[in-house]
């Protein structure tokens, strides 16, 4: 054993350097130190490119957290004007170098604002080249850095139930991956909109209730159309429910989703000023008697799929956990007829084999 390790460590031990005799390149001495530079040319490289990949990660960490604070602080006097409490305990928060976010309260109408930065790994190299291949197999697929408001809103800043957006076109190819609540809408063409953009809502009645002229104006505006992703009113939350949703944690959001911008961050400000007006105009919101049955009545099939689904998959789950209890029950009464001699286990198999066949002839006298 012993010369075994005293083998396997001898492999592993690198062999000892040994200094050219000859050697007629740079050499700088002090005292009894010596050091040659052509000696360690690896180790250069080596070092390069780990400097290198430090300044990459550097670069990339310090441009995330300047695209963030240049679009947050020149953003910041609109949620002072708007909310008696715009920033958290701690202002703009920072979850590792790519997400950062900012919560705000205290308005009329809103009883939270949550702005979302997710930002591109820029300070992650494989990261960046995952993208990057990505693209080049998923033509739908474009990372960008976004920011998202998410308004929560206040009880009864919206009486009707309702799922409604608009979205550019660009968008409408994976937004209803990522939001199921927009599965509820058609979508249809509006005249009052750029060609770019298009709407997604249950019903006509509601678009005429919410397309009112300051969002118009805010979403025909040739400078914001680059970034504008969506807008969105809503009922529903965005991941499918397990179950059908009590009153009490039943929750309407208004989400604005914007790409980053990275010239003038200002080129955003009219359709967020007008999303605040658009909040406030909810209540005004009146439907046709018609649209208001005909969405109670989808939301009240919603929760019957919702409390179906929800009982198949828990009596699967029983029906599961009594066969696994079958199954461990079996296993441990072959672990026990595995430790008998082999006289008693051949009593017992004769005795199940008896008892086996019993059931199949009482199954062929009820036939």
């Amino acid at each position: 054993m012993g010369s075994l390790l005293t083998t396997a460590l001898a492999g592993l031990t690198p062999p000892p350097h040994i200094n050219p005799v000859e050697y007629d390149g740079l050499e700088y001495k002090w005292s009894i130190f010596v050091f040659r530079p052509a000696l360690f040319q690896t180790e250069v490289y080596l070092l390069a490119g780990l400097l290198a990949y430090i300044l990459l990660i550097t670069v990339g960490i310090s441009r995330n957290s300047a695209k963030v604070n240049k679009w947050f602080n020149a953003y910041r006097p609109i949620l002072e004007q708007q909310f008696s409490k715009p920033l958290g305990k701690t202002g703009l928060t920072k979850d590792g170098y790519s997400d950062f976010y900012n919560f705000s309260t205290g308005r009329r109408n809103v009883m939270t604002l949550h702005t979302v930065f997710t930002l591109k790994p820029r300070h992650d190299f494989l990261q960046r080249f995952y993208q990057l291949a990505r693209t080049f197999i998923d033509l739908q697929y474009r990372p960008k850095d976004d920011v998202t408001l998410d308004f929560r809103l206040s009880p009864g800043a919206l009486t009707q139930d309702f799922v409604w957006a608009v979205v550019a076109k660009d968008e409408l190819l994976s937004i209803k991956d990522d939001r199921w609540d927009l599965t509820f809408t058609k979508t249809s063409e509006n005249p009052a909109l750029p060609p770019s953009l298009s709407v997604m809502t249950e019903f006509a009645d509601v678009t005429d209730n919410l397309l009112k002229p300051q969002l118009i104006a805010a979403l025909n505006n040739p400078k914001m159309l680059p970034y504008f992703r969506s807008l969105s009113v809503t009922d529903q939350p965005r991941i499918r429910p397990d179950a059908p949703l009590p009153a009490s944690s039943r929750q309407k959001h208004v989400i604005l989703s914007l790409s980053l911008p990275s010239g003038n961050v200002e080129d955003t400000f009219d359709l967020i000023n007008a999303v605040f007006s658009l909040i406030d105009s909810l209540s005004t919101v009146n439907l046709r008697p018609e649209t208001k049955t005909k969405l109670k009545k989808t939301r009240d099939e919603l929760d019957k799929t919702l409390k179906a689904d929800a009982e198949k998959e828990k009596k699967e789950e029983l029906e599961q956990a009594a066969e696994d209890r079958k199954a461990a029950k079996r296993r441990a009464e072959e672990e026990r007829i595995a430790k008998l001699p082999a006289a008693e286990q051949q009593k017992v198999l004769e005795k199940e084999r008896k008892r086996a066949l019993r059931k199949t002839q009482g199954k062929v006298v009820r036939k």
